[in-house]
């Protein structure tokens, strides 16, 4: 088996029988620092996604962009596309003279199947994509820095290269690829270990930049993704807790005391992450709210999505 497919971290159980699996990496650090579990090939590099998106906001901060939580939240997200979510992504443009035709990210509608449907047939928009957000604080951070904002996306930008100095210190280790996030934006390499010590280093850092970023999130959880989507939800119900997702089975939390968590599914598959992730948090004693994935059979309940790390 190749190291890129990590150890089991949850299985599929119908009626008693193992019926598929989920590997991948995960990490678990402690609030001293100490890496309490780690799983799978954890030195190996990974794409982080949108998970990161904190760090780069961070980079967009230290850029000259000054936004309110609410704006900054979204910034961060990867958002369902609701109406609150435009309105919120269009007033950042706005403040800097500028419309949605500013973006320079790839199309797309939007994910929250509630929202999908009300966007009907209407075609695929760069609005409504759910890196909008990140996009809108990228073109605001390079006009407040008096960069070109026309090739915000290119890895050579200050802008892009402001946010890569700022995960290689929040990991600890040189960026090991650079890559276009589905998005457009640059996207760096690092290892699952390297994102869990930046995720703790992040929620235990006294740097304003960071703490002002991380309260927005933690202010306006469901600006950093939607009604109902597993992170802003245990995010609201969890007091101090951050999570942010990413594709391809990334998501990466943290307790307030520092204790932190990274995962990525080798699969790609987000569907275990409930089950993984408030196994890890029931693991630190933290009080979860039920995210059971159950599986059904005609219409009843005859297994479940169940972690497996111990």
């Amino acid at each position: 088996m190749s190291k890129n497919s990590g150890e089991l971290l949850a299985e599929l159980v119908r009626n008693g029988v193992v019926e598929s699996v989920h590997s991948g990496h995960l990490v678990e650090i402690g609030a001293d620092g100490t890496v309490l579990r780690a799983r799978g090939s954890v030195d190996l590099p990974i794409f982080p996604r949108s998970s990161v998106k904190v760090f780069q906001a961070s980079g967009m901060v230290r850029a000259g962009l000054k936004l309110t939580p609410k704006q900054l939240a979204v910034v961060c997200s990867s958002h369902s596309g609701s109406a609150e979510h435009f309105e919120v992504i269009l007033s950042i443009l706005a403040s800097v003279g500028l419309d949605e035709s500013a973006l320079r990210c790839a199309t797309g509608y939007p994910i929250d199947e509630k929202e999908r449907r009300a966007w009907g047939e209407k075609p695929a928009t760069q609005l409504a994509m759910n890196c909008s957000g990140k996009h809108s604080g990228m073109i605001a951070a390079s006009v407040a820095a008096g960069w070109d904002r026309e090739s915000y996306t290119d890895p050579s930008h200050p802008l892009q290269q402001l946010i890569a100095e700022e995960i290689k210190n929040l990991t600890g280790e040189p960026l090991q690829h650079v890559a276009a996030d589905g998005c457009g934006a640059p996207l760096f390499a690092v290892s699952t270990l390297g994102l869990a010590r930046a995720v703790h280093a992040f929620t235990l850092s006294d740097d304003p930049v960071h703490q002002e970023v991380m309260a927005a999130c933690r202010a306006f959880p469901e600006m950093t993704g939607g009604k109902g989507r597993l992170h802003s939800k245990l995010m609201q119900e969890i007091p101090g807790f951050f999570m942010k997702d990413g594709a391809e089975g990334v998501n990466v939390f943290s307790m307030p005391d520092g204790r932190s968590c990274a995962i990525k599914f080798a699969d790609g598959s987000y569907r275990p992450s409930g089950p993984v992730v408030t196994a890890v948090l029931r693991g630190w004693g933290v009080d979860t709210p039920d995210e059971r994935v159950d599986v059904l059979g005609g219409g009843k309940v005859v297994g479940e999505i169940r972690a497996v790390l111990d």
